[in-house]
C-alpha cells in the first residue's frame, strides 16, 4: 500500500509544480503591479529621498522574503541557507554565482538593506517595473558612470548585489564573466564578498520557460563566503584597468573551482 501511494504521489509532484510554479509567477506579477499602482505612489509623498529609499528597500526585501517562502510553501523549491548571517552587514559587495532566474529574489530576501544592478531590459517589464522603481536599484546601461553609481551605494552602506556573469549561467558551458563588478571591486572598497548560489536541477535558466520545471523539486543552496580583499586573489597592479582585467580572470577561476566544490556538497 505504501509503494502505491508513492508511486501516485511520484505521478502527481511534476504536474502539481507546473500548477505551483504559474501560481507563483502570477503571485509576483501582481505584487509587482500593486507595487506600481499603489505602493509607488504613496511612497512618492515621502519628502525625505533617503527615507524613501530606505523604506522602499525594506519592503522589497520582506516581499521577496514571503515570496521566497511561499515557493517553498507549494513545493516549487527547497532552499538551504549557508553562513547567510556574513551578509547581515551593510556596505558590502555580494559577486554572486547565477544560475536561475531567481537567484535576485533568494540574495534579496537575505539581505537586509539590499541595492542591485539591473539589467536595463527588466526596467520595461511590468511586473518588474514596480519593485525597481521603487527600490531604486541601478541600472546596467549607466557606462562609466555606473561604477560610480554602484560606489556611492556601498559607501551608503547598502549591500550591492552583481552577477559578474552579467547573464544566467548556461548549464555546461565554462563561465563568461563581465569586467564591471570586478571594476566595482577595484575602485570602490576593494573588498568583496562572494556567493555560491547551486540547484539541485536546472530551473528557470536561460532559455527555459517557466512552464519547463525539472522532473524532480529543485534543491537551491546559497552559500556566503567570507569577505576578502581583492589581493588575496590578484597583486596589486599600477593601473586600475589592469587589476580589472585580472581580477576578472581570477573571479572566473575561483567561481568555477568553488562550485565543484560547492556541487558535491548539495
Amino acid at each position: 500500500m505504501t509503494g502505491l501511494v508513492q508511486r501516485i504521489a511520484n505521478l502527481v509532484d511534476r504536474p502539481w509544480r507546473i500548477l505551483a510554479t504559474g501560481f507563483c509567477f502570477t503571485v509576483f506579477g501582481l505584487g509587482g503591479l500593486l507595487m506600481l499602482l499603489i505602493v509607488l505612489p504613496v511612497l512618492a509623498l515621502v519628502r525625505d529621498p533617503q527615507q524613501r529609499n530606505r523604506w522602499a528597500r525594506s519592503l522589497i526585501h520582506h516581499s521577496f522574503r514571503l515570496f521566497t517562502r511561499l515557493m517553498e510553501i507549494v513545493g516549487v523549491i527547497s532552499v538551504e541557507w549557508r553562513d547567510i548571517e556574513r551578509l547581515r552587514r551593510g556596505g558590502q559587495l555580494l559577486l554572486a554565482t547565477h544560475p536561475s532566474l531567481i537567484d535576485v529574489v533568494l540574495l534579496i530576501s537575505v539581505v537586509p538593506r539590499p541595492d542591485c544592478v539591473v539589467k536595463a531590459a527588466l526596467w520595461d517589464n511590468p511586473c518588474m517595473m514596480g519593485p525597481l522603481k521603487i527600490a531604486g536599484f541601478i541600472r546596467n546601461d549607466g557606462g562609466p558612470q555606473l561604477v560610480e553609481d554602484c560606489i556611492a551605494s556601498l559607501r551608503a552602506g547598502n549591500t550591492l548585489v552583481i552577477f559578474p556573469e552579467g547573464t544566467r549561467s548556461k548549464p555546461g558551458q565554462p563561465m563568461q564573466l563581465q569586467r564591471g563588478a570586478a571594476n566595482v571591486a577595484v575602485r570602490g572598497e576593494r573588498r568583496l564578498t562572494p556567493v555560491l548560489i547551486s540547484s539541485s536541477e536546472p530551473m528557470l535558466t536561460k532559455g527555459t520557460p517557466w512552464w519547463q520545471v525539472p522532473q524532480r523539486r529543485p534543491h537551491f543552496v546559497v552559500e556566503a563566503r567570507a569577505e576578502m580583499p581583492i589581493e588575496s586573489l590578484i597583486p596589486p597592479e599600477r593601473e586600475a584597468a589592469l587589476e580589472a582585467r585580472a581580477l576578472t580572470t581570477a573571479l572566473r577561476d575561483y567561481f568555477t573551482e568553488e562550485l565543484k566544490l560547492h556541487a558535491s556538497t548539495c
